[in-house]
């Protein structure tokens, strides 16, 4: 279950992507007036980095797909990754990063792929009270695996439109920009959000 406080943050998040995305080898499209589409999160069964999945678009341009951690301190070895700090007015500085470098991040999306798990349920904390939040998206993985085996990250490498996360269980090709028709093969993690007709690949796993 992933908790979401009220509070202030300082730049948003869809300003951090504004800035960053623009930046690297996969985007593609307009940079200006880039706009959150949908959203999902995964868990982390140790409950001390936040991993949420944004969607973005331009206009009437591609779907991007940018997916990020938020950790309290510094991930060690990790500055590549590193797309800013942010303030945040409950939980205080959060370092964030491109998750596809994050080994949290490639541990909860290789299990959801290859387990056949969905999108964390999420609740929102307001001076103390919770309440379940209804997901802006739904995910769902493919496959049914009952174990998995302790995931390790191993490299990460750009491609067109893609960004490849080998980890020791699976390489998995995240799509970048969603909606695109390939795929490598394998078992795969789909999506799908008010609005859009049918569901879309985001990733997939062999």
């Amino acid at each position: 279950m992933a908790l979401i406080h009220a509070a202030e943050i300082r730049p948003s998040k869809i300003e951090l992507i504004r800035t960053w995305a623009p930046t690297q080898p996969w985007f593609t499209g307009d940079d200006l007036g880039l706009e959150q589409v949908a959203a999902y999160r995964f868990d982390d069964p140790d409950d001390e980095v936040g991993i949420e999945t944004i969607l973005v678009r331009s206009g009437d341009g591609p779907v991007l797909q940018i997916p990020l951690t938020y950790r309290g301190a510094p991930l060690a070895g990790a500055d590549e990754w590193l797309i800013s700090t942010m303030e945040h007015t409950v939980l205080g500085d959060r370092w964030v990063y491109d998750a596809c470098g994050d080994p949290v991040y490639a541990a909860a999306l290789a299990t959801t792929i290859l387990a056949g798990g969905s999108e964390a349920s999420v609740e929102r904390d307001t001076d103390g009270e919770r309440a379940p939040v209804e997901p802006s998206m739904r995910v769902t993985g493919s496959g049914s695996s009952t174990d998995v085996g302790t995931v390790g990250l191993v490299d990460v490498r750009d491609l067109d439109g893609a960004t490849l996360v080998v980890t020791s269980v699976a390489d998995i090709e995240l799509l970048r920009v969603v909606g695109d028709s390939w795929a490598m093969g394998g078992e795969t993690l789909s999506g799908t959000w008010p609005g859009r007709e049918g569901s879309v690949l985001l990733a997939a796993a062999r």
